[in-house]
């Protein structure tokens, strides 16, 4: 089996918002541990923002100014988490593409 390393793009940026990237076949060293645990911190106040956001939306009448700091930080989170997610698919190992056996379309399901 041969190991796929690439860049790993790390949960926070550089000067000026730019990604930051690692560049290392070792996951247990210490910036990869270190972006090991910013992102679970990082996911875990995404999710605990998401209840307060239910919380203030089942109010009712909210207050504007907290409406738009809410919208802010959702923001916010929402970019850390798909930089988690970038970052997580871009680590999957790499897999063959689905092909339908009859030459077809591959069937789509909607929900």
């Amino acid at each position: 089996m041969t190991i796929h390393y690439e860049l790993r793009l790390l949960p926070w940026t550089g000067p000026e918002g730019k990604p930051c990237y690692l560049s290392t076949d070792d996951n247990g060293g210490h910036l990869s541990r270190l972006a090991d645990t910013t992102e679970a911190v990082q996911l875990g106040l995404a999710a605990e923002l998401l209840d307060h956001a239910a919380e203030v939306l089942a109010e009712g009448e909210t207050e504007p100014n907290k409406l738009r700091q809410l919208a802010a930080d959702m923001s916010g989170a929402l970019r850390d988490t798909l930089r988690v997610a970038i970052s997580r698919g871009s680590r999957l190992p790499p897999t063959e593409a689905l092909e339908p056996e009859d030459g077809g379309e591959l069937p789509v399901t909607v929900e």
